[in-house]
């Protein structure tokens, strides 16, 4: 990272950032050219690895894509506030918290591992408790990107204590 006073490495702080965050871009390469798309996502976090959870439908661009090429890179933001300075317009800047790195898609086949991934995603995007079914778990596609290549960045906001 160039600015490393913007970096964040702390587990704890990344994860508070994460926790912010409800969309996940997922990048990929398809046939040599880049693709994106965003994604509602749950995760955990364990020994320091991170675990990105999504859902899809089980057939479709992204999951043609994922099985010919399964590395990605994926980014999560909280979005910050616009500072404008109108004596000096470039000390403007947008203030944020991010999240950035680079895995491997693995497919979730495991019935009691899906209902775990969407368990997880339901948490974090609603902050509530679901129990899927078997039925539900095994009528959608479950894939996550296990990784500990991973690092957050922040730009704060200089007028905001923190």
């Amino acid at each position: 990272m160039r600015r490393k006073d913007r970096e964040v490495s702390n587990i704890e702080e990344i994860k508070n950032i994460i926790e912010k965050c409800k969309v996940c871009h997922l990048a990929m390469v398809d046939k040599g050219l880049p693709y994106v798309i965003p994604l509602n996502f749950g995760y955990k976090i364990e020994d320091n690895s991170l675990v990105l959870f999504f859902h899809s439908a089980r057939e479709g661009r992204k999951i043609d894509i994922l099985k010919e090429n399964n590395a990605v890179c994926f980014e999560m933001a909280y979005e910050g506030k616009l500072v404008s300075y109108i004596e000096n317009p470039c000390n403007s800047g947008y203030y944020f918290e991010s999240v950035h790195g680079f895995g491997f898609v693995e497919f979730v086949e495991d019935t009691n591992e899906k209902c775990s991934a969407l368990t997880l995603l339901m948490k974090h995007q609603t902050n509530q408790d679901f129990v899927f079914t078997e039925k539900q778990a095994n009528g959608v596609c479950v894939f996550k990107v296990a990784t500990s290549d991973f690092i957050g960045k922040r730009k704060p906001n200089p007028n905001v204590n923190a």
